[in-house]
């Protein structure tokens, strides 16, 4: 077991580190930042189509009855972190500074993350049926969703102008619904290659977020992000992160005991409407938001998901143990 490992940390959240401090300082400008941006548009549209290919329609029937324990996730996912998050204008700008308070709204109406999601609730012992049909539908209501909540908690200023709700549906629409539905339409004919290039489709989707964040950040450091964000803020952005996640953990446990749901339902609730999903959030705050503010906006996600990451591990692995009977040989009387 490597360091990484066993400190519990995303590999992928080095090389997105790494992305951050190379766009620090070697920016993309000038006509490099023109081809950088269309190289983007390409690489989130690829993504998308890709994410509609992955997905299988049986999957999704396989867990769609069980009504009740998807419309918690959903409550969880779409009303309890926005809830949460608008909670989090008492400490503006006393602790945290607007920009960054809108980067954690954001984070807060996205929808959940799909395989990581649904890799816990199989590590826990969950029911994982419920939590592929959960946590796909969250990803393609997210897309409609998403817009939605930015538009109703969050006014992005440029030059005095709020932002377009509806031009912002279209935008998201036409870049990544449509390539979704193209890809999924495409399934029967490409799913085999999917399938058999697994390694390639997740290189595709991680290459396509790595490089949106370069361009993010190479326009917020032109904008002076590090001037705005100092070591406090990211401290403040973590601390933030972990209560944040907890509440909802805490939250998400006592209700599905209360709503009286098996310990399998329980384990699917507590993964499913506790994630925010990184893959979702870097395209979509893309067409979204100004290109001067995406590098902030998006510090609050990046640093949530991967404390949800090691949270998550090491609770799956107690629901794992817990679950397990007891292998010790029981003592005669």
């Amino acid at each position: 077991m490597n360091l990484l490992q066993r400190l519990r940390i995303d590999p992928f959240l080095v090389v997105l580190i790494t992305v951050v401090i190379i766009a620090s300082f070697f920016p993309c400008e000038g006509e490099a930042k023109k081809w950088f941006q269309h190289l983007t548009t390409a690489a989130i549209a690829l993504l998308f189509f890709m994410h509609g290919a992955k997905l299988s329609r049986s999957a999704i029937l396989a867990g769609i009855g069980h009504w009740k324990l998807h419309l918690v996730i959903f409550i969880s996912t779409f009303v309890l972190f926005p809830i949460l998050g608008m909670g989090l204008h008492f400490i503006v700008p006393e602790w945290m500074s607007p920009t960054v308070y809108m980067g954690f709204l954001y984070l807060c109406v996205l929808p959940a993350t799909v395989q990581s999601a649904i890799a816990f609730t199989s590590v826990a012992g969950g029911n994982v049926a419920a939590a592929i049909c959960s946590a796909s539908a969250s990803s393609l209501l997210g897309v409609f969703l998403s817009p939605l909540l930015v538009g109703f908690l969050i006014q992005t200023h440029e030059g005095g102008a709020h932002t377009d709700t509806w031009q912002a549906i279209k935008d998201i629409i036409l870049q990544l619904m449509v390539p979704f539905i193209v890809g999924h339409l495409s399934r029967p004919l490409i799913a085999g290659w999917v399938e058999k290039h697994k390694k390639l489709v997740n290189m595709t989707d991680r290459s396509s977020i790595l490089l949106v964040v370069y361009v993010a950040f190479s326009e917020a450091v032109v904008e002076g992000i590090w001037h705005k964000i100092d070591a406090y803020s990211l401290v403040m952005i973590g601390i933030v992160c972990c209560v944040l996640l907890a509440l909802v953990l805490m939250i998400n446990v006592y209700s599905s005991r209360l709503l009286g749901f098996s310990k399998e339902d329980e384990i699917t609730i507590v993964f499913c409407g506790s994630k925010k999903s990184l893959a979702n959030g870097v395209p979509m705050a893309n067409v979204l938001f100004p290109a001067s503010m995406v590098g902030v906006m998006l510090l609050p996600l990046m640093i949530f998901h991967q404390i949800q990451l090691m949270v998550c591990a090491v609770l799956a692995q107690r629901y794992a143990r817990r679950s397990k009977p007891s292998l010790e040989p029981k003592k005669a009387d």
